[in-house]
C-alpha cells in the first residue's frame, strides 16, 4: 500500500461521503420544484412533472433492480458512505414514497386547477357520466377504438397470472358470477396495449365540452370494463403498473458477435424482475396484496397513488394543445456566420471553434461531416457514435461519405443503456453503405465524443477534429448544454487518431500529448490537477478550482478535493445530479461549495478548470467524475488552447456561480435550497440564450 493509500485509509470516514442514490432522488425533487414554479410556463411545469416520473422510472428499473440484486448475494456495502443495500433499499423506499406523493399532489392540488383556469381540463367519470352527449361519443370511442384491442384474461388455473410487460397500463378486475362455460372466477387482469393514447381528446362540438377537453384513458377503460365480462358482475377495476428490472445481461467475454447478443437480449427487457407496484388509490387492501404476492414484491415496493400510474404519458399535452403563451417561448440557436459550408475547412485551419450548444446551433458539425462526405481532399473520417438518434442526419452524412468512397469508420456504442436498439439499427445501415463499424472495447464502454478527418494538403495529410462534451445528436442538441470544439491542432488531431487506434485495434495504449483519456490518463490527470493547486494554496499562491458535470461521486476524487480545500483552495463545484462530496464541514470542507442548476435545457457540459498560478488549465470533457467515466469507460477530456476560447468558458461558468433564479445550494447534509433571490435577477441560460 503507498503512502498516499494507507493515509486514505486511516482517514476514511463514511459519514464524509452522501449516498449517490439518495443524492440522485434529490435532483429528481429539484426538477420536480419546476413543476410548482409559476415562474415557468404552465405546459413546461407539467412537462417538468413528467420528467421527474420518468426518472423515477429509470432510477427504479435500473439502480434499484441493481440494489435488490446486491442484497439478494448479500453484498455487504454500495459505496464510500458503507450502507448495506438492505438499509439504503428501505431509505430509498421512504424517500421515493414522499416523492411520490408530492409529484400527484402537485398534478392534483397545483397543475390540473391551474389548467383548468386555462380552459384545459382533465374530464373526471363523474362528470361525464352526467353528460349524455359526452358519455355516448366516449361508449362509441370505447367500442370503436379499445375494444376490439382488449384482451381481458380471467384468472383460474387454465389462466395463470400473466406476464405484464415493464411499465405498461393494467387493470386489476373483480368479478363475481360464472362465465359461459360455468368458470368461477375471482379476478381478471385488462392490459392497454402501448399503442393506444393515454389522453383522449373530446371533440368540441360534442355538447357542453370546451376547447381542451382531454379523459384519461385507464377512466374510459375504467367506466365500461364491465362489457368485456357479458354475464358476470364487475365488482371493481383498479388500474396498476408493475416496474421491471431493465438492464441486459450479456457476458461480454463469452459472445462472439455483440449485436446479436444484445439483439436476443433485448426483448427480456420488458420481463425482467419486478421491483415496483403502483395502484389505484382506492385499491383494496386484499387486491394489492394479491397484486404483490403474485408479482413477488413486498409492501415496501407498493406506491398508492392519486391519479393515472402511467404520469409521465401526460407528457403528450404539450403536442395536444396548441397554446403557446402556456410554453416557452421559441428559441433560434445562433448559427455561426465563420463556418459556412464553402470555408469550414479553412476556418478551422486558421483558428479553433467553440461552439456553446444549444445557444449555438448545432448545424455546423453535420455540416462538418457533410462537407467532409463531398470534399475530393478527404480520405478518411472516423467518429464514436454513443447515442444520435433514429433518422440522424449525422448518421446520413456518414453514409454519403461511405457512398462517396471515403474510409469511413465508427465505433458504435451498442450498450447506451435504452438506445441499444436504434444503435444496432444505425450500426447495421452503416455497414450497409461499406463503412467499417466496430463496437468499442470489450468491458469498456466507448463514451468519448469524437470527429476525426484525414484531409490531403499541399501533398501532406491534416487532422481535423471536433471534440464535444456531449452525444452527436442533432434533436437533444437542441435540449442539453453542451461545448464543442473544432481544431485542427496537430498535436490534438494525433491524439484523437490514436485513441480512435485503441479503439479499432488490439494494440497496446500509445501515450497522448494533450488530451486526457479513461481508463488510463484521465483519473490520475485529475488527481495531480488537483492536488497541484493544492500546492499553490500551501505556497501562498492563489489556488482556484471550478469543475462543472452531472455527478460526482468517486471517493478519491472526493478525497482530493477534501485535502485542496484543507490547504485552502477555493473550489467551486457546478454539479446537476449527483454529489457524494459534503459541502461546507468545518475542518474537511470549509472551502467547497456546491450548486445544482435545473432549467429550460439540461445542464450537460463537463468542464474542469484549474487556475494553475497564473498558467489556467482548462479541459472540456465527456466524463463526470463517477467510478464508471474514470475506469470503466474509454471517455477524452481535451484542453482548451485558445486564451480567448479558455477566457469565455471561465466567463459562462463564472455566469452559473452568479445565477440567483434556477441555482440550487447544497448543504453539507446533502439537501438544497434555492439560491437567494436578489437584484438583478441572473438567469445563466437566459444570458446565453440572448447572447
Amino acid at each position: 500500500m503507498t503512502d498516499n493509500a494507507t493515509a486514505a485509509a486511516e482517514t476514511y470516514k463514511p459519514d464524509h461521503y452522501i449516498n449517490r442514490w439518495l443524492s440522485l432522488l434529490e435532483f429528481n425533487q429539484r426538477v420536480l420544484e419546476q413543476a410548482k414554479d409559476d415562474r415557468v410556463p404552465l405546459i413546461e411545469r407539467m412537462k417538468f412533472l413528467c420528467i421527474s416520473c420518468s426518472n423515477l422510472d429509470e432510477f427504479y428499473e435500473v439502480r434499484v433492480a441493481g440494489l435488490k440484486q446486491m442484497a439478494e448475494v448479500g453484498a455487504v456495502q454500495t459505496g464510500p458512505d458503507n450502507i448495506l443495500p438492505t438499509t439504503l433499499l428501505g431509505q430509498i423506499s421512504e424517500r421515493a414514497h414522499q416523492l411520490v406523493s408530492e409529484q400527484y399532489g402537485t398534478l392534483n392540488d397545483v397543475l390540473i386547477p391551474a389548467l383548468e383556469k386555462e380552459n384545459i381540463r382533465f374530464v373526471r367519470r363523474v362528470d361525464w357520466a352526467s353528460n349524455a352527449a359526452q358519455d355516448e361519443w366516449l361508449r362509441n370511442y370505447f367500442h370503436n377504438e379499445l375494444l376490439p384491442v382488449l384482451s381481458p384474461i380471467g384468472l383460474d388455473p387454465a389462466h395463470p397470472f400473466p406476464r405484464i410487460i415493464n411499465k405498461s397500463l393494467n387493470f386489476v378486475v373483480s368479478l363475481d358470477g360464472k362465465d359461459a362455460f360455468g368458470r368461477t372466477a375471482r379476478f381478471a387482469v385488462v392490459g392497454a396495449p402501448r399503442s393506444l393514447p393515454r389522453l383522449i381528446q373530446i371533440p368540441p362540438t360534442v355538447p357542453g365540452t370546451g376547447p381542451h377537453d382531454f379523459v384519461f384513458l385507464s377512466s374510459v377503460i375504467h367506466a365500461y370494463v364491465d362489457e368485456l365480462f357479458p354475464g358476470m358482475s364487475v365488482s371493481g377495476c383498479y388500474q396498476f403498473r408493475v416496474t421491471r428490472n431493465s438492464e441486459l445481461f450479456v457476458d461480454e467475454e463469452e459472445v462472439d458477435d455483440l449485436l446479436l447478443a444484445l439483439e436476443g437480449e433485448l426483448p427480456q427487457r420488458q420481463y425482467g424482475d419486478e421491483v415496483r407496484l403502483e395502484v389505484a388509490h382506492n385499491c383494496p387492501d386484499g387486491v394489492w396484496q394479491y397484486l404483490l404476492d403474485k408479482l413477488g414484491l413486498s409492501e415496501e415496493d407498493l406506491f398508492r397513488v392519486d391519479g393515472p400510474v402511467n404520469l409521465n404519458r401526460l407528457m403528450a399535452l404539450g403536442d395536444l394543445v396548441d397554446r403557446p403563451d402556456l410554453k416557452y417561448p421559441p428559441f433560434t440557436a445562433r448559427l455561426s456566420s465563420t463556418l459556412g459550408q464553402d470555408r469550414i475547412f479553412d476556418t478551422i485551419s486558421r483558428k479553433d471553434v467553440l461552439l456553446h450548444h444549444p445557444f449555438d446551433s448545432f448545424a455546423p458539425v453535420v455540416e462538418l461531416l457533410r462537407a467532409a462526405a463531398r470534399d475530393p481532399q478527404v480520405l478518411a473520417i472516423k467518429q464514436t457514435l454513443y447515442r444520435t438518434g433514429t433518422d440522424s442526419a449525422v448518421v446520413e452524412a456518414l453514409i454519403k461519405a461511405a457512398h462517396a468512397g471515403k474510409e469511413v469508420t465508427v465505433v458504435v456504442e451498442l450498450r447506451a443503456r435504452f438506445d441499444e436498439a436504434d444503435n444496432i439499427g444505425l450500426a447495421e445501415a452503416l455497414q450497409e453503405a461499406g463503412a467499417h463499424v466496430v463496437y468499442g472495447v470489450v468491458g469498456h464502454k466507448a463514451h468519448a465524443k469524437m470527429v476525426l478527418i484525414v484531409r490531403r494538403e499541399h501533398g501532406r495529410l491534416v487532422h481535423y477534429s471536433h471534440l464535444s462534451t456531449g452525444n452527436y445528436h442533432p434533436r437533444t442538441a437542441r435540449l442539453y448544454t453542451d461545448y464543442g470544439l473544432f481544431t485542427a491542432n496537430p498535436a490534438i488531431g494525433e491524439d484523437v487518431h490514436r485513441v480512435f487506434l485503441q479503439l479499432t485495434s488490439l494494440g497496446k495504449v500509445l501515450k497522448l500529448d494533450k488530451l486526457l483519456q479513461s481508463p488510463f490518463t484521465l483519473h490520475p490527470g485529475v488527481i495531480d490537477c488537483i492536488e497541484r493547486e493544492a500546492e499553490h494554496a500551501r505556497a501562498g499562491r492563489p489556488a482556484r478550482i471550478i469543475a462543472k458535470m452531472n455527478s460526482l461521486t468517486e471517493r478519491s476524487v472526493i478525497d482530493a478535493l477534501y485535502a485542496a480545500s484543507a490547504a485552502g483552495v477555493e473550489i467551486d463545484l457546478i454539479i446537476r445530479g449527483m454529489c457524494c462530496l459534503r459541502p461546507g464541514v468545518p475542518g474537511l470542507s470549509d472551502h467547497i461549495r456546491v450548486r445544482s442548476v435545473v432549467g429550460r435545457f439540461l445542464e450537460h457540459t463537463r468542464v474542469y478548470y484549474y487556475a494553475n498560478d497564473g498558467k489556467p488549465a482548462l479541459y472540456c470533457a465527456s466524463a463526470d467524475w463517477m467510478e464508471r467515466n474514470l475506469f470503466r469507460r474509454v471517455e477524452t477530456a481535451f484542453p482548451v488552447l485558445d486564451k480567448k476560447l479558455s477566457q469565455r468558458i471561465l466567463d459562462e461558468l463564472n455566469l452559473y456561480l452568479a445565477d440567483n433564479t434556477q441555482a440550487w445550494e447544497m448543504g453539507a447534509d446533502g439537501s438544497y435550497a434555492r439560491a437567494v433571490a436578489a437584484e438583478p435577477a441572473i438567469c445563466a441560460q437566459q444570458v446565453l440564450m440572448e447572447g
